[in-house]
């Protein structure tokens, strides 16, 4: 039965990307079905990025001793200025790091 729910799954999303991607496939999304999944993509990004920052130990903590949001802040001030992803990334990874082990005992 699980193997089963398996399968059927994976075809389910098989084939729901197939219908879109491929070029061949004679279905055409309107302006409006366009413009509503272009906010997919930064919603999913918020459901996942917001619980990290937010509820690190599995509680609300917006304080100084939450390195997770201190180094999300870090990187949102280095992605503003800097507008480059490579740097902002190996630094605030960097921050993140300091923060764990030097700064936050």
């Amino acid at each position: 039965m699980i193997m089963l729910s398996i399968l059927a799954m994976t075809a389910i999303v098989f084939f729901s990307r197939y219908v879109f991607l491929e070029p061949r496939v004679p279905l055409k999304l309107n302006k409006h079905a366009l413009r509503l999944l272009s906010y997919s993509s930064p919603a999913i990004l918020t459901a996942i990025w917001a619980p990290i920052i937010f509820l690190p130990k599995g509680e609300l903590s917006v304080s100084l001793t939450n390195p997770y949001l201190l180094a999300a802040v870090i990187t949102a001030l280095l992605v503003w200025k800097t507008s480059n992803v490579l740097l902002s990334i190996i630094l605030s990874m960097g921050a993140f790091l300091f923060f764990n082990l030097y700064l936050l005992r």
